[in-house]
């Protein structure tokens, strides 16, 4: 009984960590770019993207450094996401 238990707990483990690794691999949104808007670097070369939403659309950007650069120019940035 105690061997079922513990093979059932680490089956709602296992499942709980693939159903996460696959919500990463699947995005969320059906993002338009496969670059960052202000470096024009690949999203996901410098790890993660950084992910922000402007004035209600979604905005990915390579790295969160790029974030200054895009805030001191959003027109110009919105503009090649659209």
């Amino acid at each position: 009984m105690k061997y079922l238990l513990l093979t059932f707990a680490l089956g709602l483990t296992l499942a709980a960590c693939n159903k996460t690794a696959a919500m990463k691999e699947t995005p969320a949104t059906n993002y338009p770019l496969t670059t960052c808007v202000v470096s024009g670097e690949k999203l996901g070369s410098m790890g993660d993207p950084f992910i922000f939403n402007h004035e209600g659309t979604e905005v990915r950007l390579c790295c969160k450094s790029c974030k200054e650069d895009f805030d001191a120019e959003p027109a110009k940035f919105m503009a090649k996401l659209k």
